[in-house]
């Protein structure tokens, strides 16, 4: 580590371990309230921060670095395994607090993204992290947004002190199953996961518990808890996935669980083959999109996916699929569905139900009122009716339905059509012109 402190320039270790970060989505910049105490920089905001795109559509609001590429272990789908031979770099924790630092006051970011190879042992690296955090906080009275990662095996006791200077924590649960893990990251053990996962969530509600009695007391982790698993290096079905996922979020109360397609950086005949090299986007689209009906619209993973039908739909969306497979729910009336009956209708997306429930107590809602509410009426009309009357005259019938809604066209996120993939550079030029889908449009 001393070698490479030397002969390395800031710069260089920033480009190497920026560049390392970037197959690491669980990267989250939001979800907790904190003003600053006006004796420091920074402060957190419950809405989110205000947040830059690349030219790919990815968030770069936070300093997204690993502290080091150096590691341990020789996972199989990883870029930084210890058997690959690629330039390793690793920070000193004052030079990830001088970059936070200078990159906050230049208004590039609002915050920190940390992760880290595994360096030495779990319990060096812990406490390297833990070092930059601490110094970030006390040193640097650094008061903005922090999301670290909790490193598999390591000290309790580390992780804990850890969390208590961090906003959000995240550990990867890294393939869906222990079956995965043990072809293709046989160092690694569900259990040793699951450990500092059960850790934080349980400190996490003994905190909310001190927090209810001391009102000055020391917030663990305010943001909670995400993971991130790999999708498509090992054979599990969507419905699988889904099914880990709903456990996790039951389990371990996550506030999110990120989906990464894989992508093949190595060469492993362990590792599947995929077509054209390209990482399967359109899969990892569809379960977030399922994510999405699993946290907003109380859909569960047996409805939307079972045994004899596995995976997701490539032409349509869950919510779509799910609808077509049950018109006896159909057609709804506007004006007198509950709330939750809103929520399945394709077209409307959870916040424009709510707006739907408010607004009919003042007036019978028409089709003209849906458009200016935001539902999505070229999906939504064909399992809607407004005071007892369809938009158009409309068959209730599952293939005339499919045929219909497979010429509006899904929108589908860049590079899923094709399936091509590039990755962000922190350097990448931040415009995009795509525009940004409002997250209520995920099923519009």
């Amino acid at each position: 580590m001393e070698r490479l402190q030397k002969d390395m320039t800031l710069n260089e270790k920033l480009n190497i371990l920026s560049d390392a970060a970037k197959y690491d989505v669980s990267c989250t910049s939001s979800g907790v309230e904190r003003r600053g105490d006006g004796t420091g920089m920074g402060n957190c905001s419950k809405s989110g921060i205000c947040h830059s795109f690349s030219a790919d559509g990815r968030c770069i609001s936070l300093l997204k670095i690993l502290f080091t590429n150096e590691c341990i272990y020789d996972c199989k789908y990883c870029i930084n395994r210890s058997s690959n031979d690629v330039p390793r770099a690793s920070f000193t924790p004052d030079e990830v607090c001088t970059l936070t630092m200078e990159f906050y006051r230049r208004n590039y970011i609002e915050g920190l993204f940390l992760s880290s190879g595994i360096l030495k042992s779990p319990n060096y690296t812990m406490e390297l992290i833990y070092a930059v955090l601490y110094r970030l906080r006390k040193a640097y009275n650094f008061q903005g947004y922090i999301h670290v990662k909790a490193i598999p095996g390591a000290d309790p006791r580390l992780i804990q002190m850890t969390g208590y200077l961090a906003d959000r924590m995240s550990v990867n649960v890294e393939l869906p199953t222990a079956e995965g893990l043990r072809l293709l990251a046989p160092h690694k053990s569900r259990k040793n996961i699951l450990t500092p996962m059960r850790l934080v969530q349980n400190k996490m509600t003994e905190n909310r518990q001190e927090i209810s009695l001391y009102r000055n007391a020391p917030q663990f982790v305010p943001a909670g808890q995400s993971t991130q698993m790999i999708i498509g290096a090992t054979p599990e079905t969507d419905y699988q996935i889904l099914n880990v996922a709903e456990s996790l979020y039951k389990k371990f109360e996550l506030k999110r669980v990120f989906y990464s397609a894989f992508v093949p950086v190595n060469q492993d005949k362990a590792l599947p083959v995929l077509k054209d090299h390209k990482p399967p986007l359109l899969r990892e689209h569809r379960l977030y999109q399922a994510d999405w009906l699993l946290r907003f619209y109380h859909f569960e993973a047996n409805e939307l996916l079972d045994e004899d039908n596995p995976n997701f739909n490539v032409l349509l969306d869950p919510k779509c699929c799910w609808a077509l497979k049950h018109l006896e729910y159909f057609p709804v009336e506007i004006n007198r569905a509950d709330y939750r009956v809103l929520l399945r209708v394709p077209g409307i997306g959870y916040k424009s139900a709510g707006r739907i429930v408010k607004a009919r107590r003042m007036s019978a809602l028409d089709f003209s009122d849906l458009r200016k509410i935001g539902v999505v009426l070229k999906r939504a009309l064909y399992f809607i009716t407004c005071s007892g009357r369809m938009m158009y005259p409309t068959r209730i019938d599952e293939d005339y339905i499919t045929r219909n809604l497979l010429n509006t066209n899904e929108k589908l996120p860049q590079g899923a059509g094709d399936l091509t993939y590039r990755q962000l550079s922190l350097f990448d030029d931040v415009s995009f012109g795509g525009g940004i889908s409002h997250e209520n449009d995920l099923y519009l």
